[in-house]
């Protein structure tokens, strides 16, 4: 006997189990999603012969965890053929279940964390809710301290009481050489962030923050690797507006190339961000700076043409979608850094780089050429210090002469 689960999903017999009334809500779920038909068909299968085991081993609905999970998949390969997304289907059917608050949340117990791990998971919590820094700063930060515990206190207890200068400072010394001049100076500021946390609990009783070394700063050596405007020209001209990824990706290219913006500005711009009357968008910023910049008219069309005619319904309030199942938005700045480099690849372009950073250096080098000042440069890149924007002054010595002040007295 047939059992309709929906318009596009027909089992062949009812679904039977302790999973059974959720079979439909997970099939809809699927569709609001934007999985393809075929997908949807395969996981919701999979998920009423999940059901129909669970019953015959007995396990009720609250019961179900990890070990079934693995138990089950064992079973499929011994006496079904398996597929290679078995383990996913699954993993969404188990989420979207505990979402519904029917199974608990699988959280790994306290008492199972190393010491590293749980002092490490206590500094993040604090970046969060008592510093409020920006999610991708957090992400970058907690590696290195996480590293430098486990350094100096292995598996053992952490007491921070114990630190001293020479751990910090031979920490230091131990991993600059095989670090990017970047990577360096952002560990040396995760380090310092984690010390003041310290002190500020009370754990120890100097500041040894003051004894992480200075990275020598050689970011004044080398000039900017910024896109060339005839390659930004090409680029924008090479996008097939015709087509909704099309209409997504000229949109977001153009956000970087007229406005400047980082990678995590675009992926995580809301429908909220943007004021349409007033013409002016609101982006995110490092540590949670909130800026407001003006909207150029041909951006504004752009990002219309794309809500218009190009963006998935979808719940989310995201500008920028994914264009695949799971319709959402981007996770992060992989997926605009994966736009950029296959509408490159598309151009012809041989680019500098493959980031989205060759786009707001090279708007940061066309400003300078064409008389903007420093300050505004630094304005509109949302630059925090005015020292971040003086390298873009090695770009173009003519146009530097520009900026110069007059010396007193009409001294040439």
């Amino acid at each position: 006997m047939k059992c309709v689960i929906n318009s596009q999903v027909v089992l062949s017999q009812p679904p039977e189990g302790p999973l059974t009334g959720y079979i439909k809500p997970f099939a809809e779920s699927l569709s609001e999603q934007g999985y393809a038909l075929g997908s949807i068909q395969y996981q919701v299968l999979l998920a009423a012969c999940f059901s129909r085991w669970l019953k015959q081993k007995g396990i009720r609905l609250r019961g179900i965890g990890p070990v079934h999970r693995t138990r089950y998949l064992q079973y499929r390969a011994r006496h079904l053929r398996p597929r290679q997304g078995d383990c996913g289907a699954l993993n969404n059917l188990i989420d979207f279940i505990r979402l519904q608050s029917a199974i608990p949340m699988e959280k790994r117990p306290a008492n199972r964390l190393t010491p590293v791990e749980q002092c490490t998971q206590a500094f993040e919590r604090y970046l969060l809710e008592a510093r409020a820094l920006a999610h991708a700063t957090i992400i970058n930060y907690v590696p290195f301290v996480h590293s430098f515990l486990e350094d100096r206190f292995g598996h053992g207890p952490v007491t921070l009481a114990h630190l001293c200068a020479n751990d910090v400072v031979r920490f230091v010394q131990r991993q600059v050489p095989r670090l990017h001049l970047k990577r360096a100076k952002l560990m040396t500021s995760a380090l310092r962030s984690f010390l003041r946390y310290a002190l500020y609990l009370g754990e120890v009783t100097l500041d040894l923050a003051a004894a992480v070394p200075i990275v020598a700063n050689w970011s004044m050596t080398s000039i900017p690797r910024a896109i060339a405007a005839d390659h930004v020209r090409q680029l924008l001209a090479s996008i097939d507006r015709r087509t909704p990824i099309g209409r997504r990706d000229y949109a977001i290219l153009l956000l970087l190339a007229r406005l400047g913006l980082r990678a995590s500005a675009v992926a995580f711009l809301e429908l909220d961000d943007i004021d349409w009357k007033a013409g002016c968008l609101y982006v995110r910023g490092k540590d949670a700076q909130r800026l407001e910049l003006p909207l150029p008219t041909d951006v504004g069309k752009a990002i219309a043409a794309y809500l218009r005619h190009g963006r998935p319904v979808s719940t989310s309030r995201r500008v920028f979608l994914r264009a695949k199942a799971p319709i959402r938005g981007f996770l992060g700045v992989g997926g605009i850094d994966s736009i950029i480099l296959h509408s490159l690849e598309r151009a012809g372009i041989d680019a500098p780089t493959r980031g989205a950073h060759q786009f707001r250096h090279g708007l940061a080098c066309e400003m300078l050429r064409h008389g903007a000042s420093l300050s505004e440069i630094g304005q509109l890149l949302g630059h925090r210090h005015p020292q971040t924007t003086t390298i873009y002054a090695k770009v173009d010595l003519q146009a530097l002469r520009t900026l110069a002040l007059p010396w007193p007295g009409g001294v040439q």
